[in-house]
């Protein structure tokens, strides 16, 4: 068996975002001023934890979010930063670079929720989900291939993780919420930075179709809300080797859509 940590962070804030303006794929902008500073904040918050791993969407929005976060954290100096158009943005076709209350309007004439409706041209939910479970299987392979089983005690702390996470998990619901909240016994580290309607549907797959593990007393509405710009959610794997190449063993959900880091930052506008 093999553990590893993955951390999801949502880009920070462009000024699409701001005017709400749909961005998609087609739309590739960089961070506001503001999207700058929430960069520096969930950087600051997350400067501590050793990312062996580094995976950006190629969007510029994710990439120039990632390099803040790079260059605030204490082990990353020489960890290099991964593009991987498996985490790009959900792609909204002939909407892109138009008001989301246009969304609403065509999803609306053609008789559909707007959470549902894709755009001429844009990917269906289903679509964002199969890319979501190809770079899963891409990372599985990756994490084993780096670091699995090439650790002798692989399997003796997968299963101290586990037992250590459930523990962090209730600790921080009683003492409060930290950046290393079920890191604890874990071995390798991922951050992978993205985009909210892609990590909306990345965390369904996760909760709905894999059935992790979930954080006692966690709301759904919590888990499935929108992600805000530079949120952070947090998911621990184990996995096991097969003939086939890794399968997953078990995922547990530490959190989603913590935005703790950007309280400063709001008190201060």
């Amino acid at each position: 068996m093999f553990t590893f940590s993955l951390t999801l962070v949502r880009h920070g804030e462009t000024e699409y975002n701001r005017l709400k303006l749909l961005q998609g794929q087609g739309v590739d902008t960089l961070l506001s001023e503001t999207g700058a500073q929430q960069g520096e904040a969930v950087g600051k918050y997350l400067r501590d934890i050793p990312f062996n791993n580094v995976i950006v969407s190629n969007l510029q929005r994710a990439m120039q979010t990632a390099e803040i976060i790079l260059r605030n954290n204490t082990h990353c100096s020489g960890t290099e930063m991964v593009l991987e158009p498996l985490l790009r943005e959900r792609g909204f076709g002939v909407a892109e670079g138009r008001p989301k209350e246009d969304l609403k309007n065509m999803a609306n004439a053609a008789g559909q929720s707007c959470r549902d409706y894709t755009p001429p041209g844009g990917e269906t939910l289903d679509q964002v989900r199969l890319r979501f479970k190809k770079f899963l299987k891409v990372l599985y392979k990756q994490m084993l291939d780096e670091h699995g089983w090439s650790r002798p005690d692989a399997s003796a702390v997968s299963s101290e993780a586990e037992d250590s996470a459930n523990d962090t998990a209730a600790a921080a619901s009683a003492l409060g919420a930290s950046a290393d909240d079920g890191l604890q016994g874990v071995p390798v580290h991922v951050l992978a930075v993205s985009h909210g309607a892609y990590i909306r549907v990345a965390i369904k797959h996760l909760v709905e179709d894999l059935e992790c593990s979930l954080p006692e007393g966690v709301r759904m509405s919590q888990l499935f809300s929108p992600c805000p710009n530079t949120g952070i959610s947090r998911f621990i794997f184990t996995l096991n080797r097969s003939d086939s190449g890794p399968v997953l063993s078990a995922a547990r959900c530490v959190f989603t859509n913590r935005k703790e880091h950007l309280e400063n930052l709001t008190a201060a506008e």
